[in-house]
């Protein structure tokens, strides 16, 4: 009754001296995952539930301390929702391959790549003898790769990956959130998959229910007053205000009712996760999928419907809230900052001259294969992402070199300030934001690269000065 923390009003305490204490009891996890078990089929469900209890276990006490990890009893409860729909869909195949692709696909999406070793150690060490399930995503990765040539994006096998479990996610939890820093491809991950299942929609794939055509509405939740978010009365005419969030499960709603049931809509929160308006959705991430608002209006949200979060972290968020979502956690490591080199390079065609666009890309990426593992270990005076060096690197070279901001005599003068301008361009992204008692040795690494180009503007001097 008493949770003591934001987002959640204290009793007073004349109001609390009415009750009674009361003392509560952990749920015998091992006994409820056997009763899921064994009323989905499972024969084995016995020994599975033992297994899949210590896999928890182990994982809470072995891995990493995230915000974001939760392995409570809603964690179970989606890994045997999901081994339920697997065992009905293949019911011919081993049981214990069905437990460890849903134990997989529940939990793999949210670990930091340093965790994935452990957990994969768990679980081969649970089932030594059972096989990796095979899973067959041709359809869909081919999808997802026509959405990314479209957009001049690359294919990058991580972040693909990403992608497919962000779908396999959403199979089992109606609130997603995509975990991970600036620059790591959360916006880009849901739009992507978005349009993919709408392309298989489209060219005829509607054999799975989720391969449907995707509409995402994205709004900013601190951005506006909470009234504003969930809908409040006016205290003067006692006339209630539609919220956004109210307005938007409402059509969503209504599109149900109408012609277009089978077109998904996703509600992407592109914004901060604090306890202050998370609170307000508590009934909706639940099972009952129930948006309660202070009219006593109680709106049931549709199956069409998927609550999406985009969050840099999850540190003043309470653990009821990081229970009820699935997560997808994006590091850099998943995208990197290569890819983003090329697709400029895509991009810039007939912007840059061919020619000077042909030195410029090995270029760049010979002073960024060396520098960017130096500048990570750098102070920073304002932290940054790697990812945003590099495109404001990009963006300074756009500028000095677009064609219509200069025009060469000849080859020469174009090669000499092809460089010049490069290396400006590197000095004032990668290392521009560098601390002060760094710059030195940025100015070290940086020359010692520099000397393979025929750059004119940085004999003996300090490039900082």
């Amino acid at each position: 009754m008493n949770p003591g923390y934001a987002g959640r009003t204290e009793l007073p305490d004349n109001l609390n001296a009415l009750f009674r204490p009361i003392s509560m009891m952990i749920p015998d996890y091992g006994l409820i995952a056997q009763i899921f078990l064994f009323s989905d089929g499972f024969a084995a469900a016995n020994d599975l539930s033992k297994k899949m209890v210590k896999l928890y276990s182990l994982s809470s006490e072995q891995l990493s301390k995230q915000d974001h990890y939760d392995f409570g009893m809603r964690a179970v409860k989606s890994v045997l929702v999901m081994a339920g729909k697997l065992r009905r869909k293949s019911p011919d195949a081993p049981e214990d391959e069905l437990l460890i692709r849903a134990m997989r696909d529940s939990n793999v999406p949210k670990f930091l790549e340093h965790d994935l070793p452990l957990f994969e150690g768990i679980i081969t060490d649970l089932f030594p003898t059972s096989k990796k399930p095979h899973i067959d995503n041709a359809k869909l990765e081919g999808a997802i790769k026509n959405q990314l040539d479209k957009e001049n994006f690359q294919f990058v096998q991580k972040f693909n990956n990403k992608i497919i479990q962000l779908l396999e996610t959403m199979t089992v939890r109606h609130g997603n959130m995509l975990v991970g820093s600036t620059g790591t491809g959360k916006t880009t991950c849901a739009k992507i998959l978005g349009r993919a299942l709408q392309q298989l929609y489209e060219d005829g794939h509607r054999d799975d229910p989720f391969f449907n055509p995707v509409e995402i509405r994205t709004l900013n939740p601190k951005a506006v007053r909470m009234g504003e978010l969930f809908g409040e009365t006016n205290v003067f005419t006692n006339e209630w205000k539609e919220g956004i969030v109210s307005k938007l499960v409402k059509d969503a709603v209504a599109e149900l009712e109408g012609k277009e049931s089978h077109w998904k809509r996703w509600i992407c929160f592109d914004g901060p996760v604090d306890a202050l308006w998370i609170e307000n959705m508590n009934t909706v991430l639940d099972d009952n999928k129930m948006l309660c608002l202070n009219n006593g209006q109680r709106i049931r949200m549709p199956d069409t419907c998927t609550m999406m979060f985009e969050v840099n972290d999850l540190k003043v968020a309470s653990p009821a809230t990081v229970s009820r979502c699935g997560m997808v956690y994006l590091e850099p490591v998943h995208l990197g900052w290569r890819p983003l080199i090329q697709t400029w390079l895509q991009k810039m065609e007939g912007v840059i001259e061919a020619e000077q666009l042909e030195r410029i890309g090995p270029m760049v990426n010979t002073y960024l294969e060396k520098l960017v593992p130096k500048v990570s270990n750098m102070k920073m005076a304002i932290s940054s992402e790697i990812s945003n060096l590099v495109s404001s690197c990009l963006k300074f070279i756009h500028i000095f070199l677009n064609k219509d901001a200069v025009k060469f005599e000849n080859k020469e003068e174009a090669d000499k300030s092809v460089n010049n301008y490069v290396a400006f361009s590197v000095i004032w992204s990668i290392g521009g934001n560098i601390h002060d008692d760094d710059r030195t040795k940025f100015d070290l690494h940086f020359k010692n690269q520099v000397s393979q180009f025929a750059t004119d503007f940085l004999k003996d001097v300090n490039i900082y000065e």
